[in-house]
């Protein structure tokens, strides 16, 4: 019975998470658990095991006798999170540089992000996740399991919005084309221009998964109101 319970709230979790990341549901949004149950044929128990993980991960909050809210986005701490990860890569790089060998994870890194031809690289959410370890693996390469602690907390912290970054080619052109040289610097052992490559990256992701954000959440908000007028 335990087994089952919890197999339905990784289903209600999977579902109103995907609903969060698709803006099914918008940031703000109110709903309550009877409103989840209803919708997927489930009771109040695993709705609310899901509601508590997604709570814990940082993308809904419980309101005091009101229900919940999808976690609105918050532009200013998301800068300061995205601040926050060009300081820890940078100091990254300059580890990576400062090691008497190189780690073998580059030589790994360097396939992946430099491959033959267009026919080879990654699509859909497979360039979403390898883009993820990409930064993740040069932070554990450099030895400080508090730096990646750190650098993995905030990865999930920006995931809801870091997603979009690989709905647009030019896009993962520029993922491809961006890593592949930040890496050629750390070949090369030259830490700075490393560090000024990784810098200028995450500004560009940055700047375009803000601006595809704010597109997809209009385009949302226009859909509803277009339903709510036609109902």
């Amino acid at each position: 019975m335990t087994l089952r319970k919890s197999s339905i709230a990784d289903r209600v979790y999977e579902t109103v998470k995907d609903d969060i990341f698709e803006f099914r549901l918008l940031p703000g949004d109110k709903f309550s658990e009877g409103d989840v149950g209803e919708r997927l044929d489930t009771s109040r128990t695993p709705v609310r095991q899901a509601l508590f993980r997604l709570q814990r991960e940082g993308y809904v909050d419980v309101l005091f006798r009101s229900g919940w809210q999808v976690k609105p986005l918050d532009f200013q701490k998301i800068a300061e999170l995205y601040d926050l990860r060009i300081s820890l890569e940078q100091a990254t790089v300059y580890k990576l540089g400062a090691l008497p060998e190189k780690p073998l994870v580059l030589r790994t890194l360097r396939d992946i992000w430099n491959p033959a031809s267009r026919a080879e690289r990654a699509v859909g959410s497979t360039v979403r996740a390898l883009d993820e370890s990409f930064h993740s693996d040069l932070v554990a390469a450099a030895g400080n399991q508090e730096m990646s602690r750190i650098h993995r907390e905030i990865t999930e912290r920006l995931r809801v919005i870091r997603r979009l970054d690989f709905t647009r080619e030019d896009r993962i052109d520029a993922t491809y084309r961006e890593h592949a040289a930040i890496l050629t610097a750390l070949e090369e052992n030259d830490p700075a221009l490393a560090a000024k490559r990784l810098a200028k990256h995450i500004h560009s992701s940055h700047a375009a998964v803000q601006e595809i954000t704010i597109e997809r959440l209009r385009e949302a908000a226009e859909e509803q109101r277009q339903l709510i007028s036609s109902a």
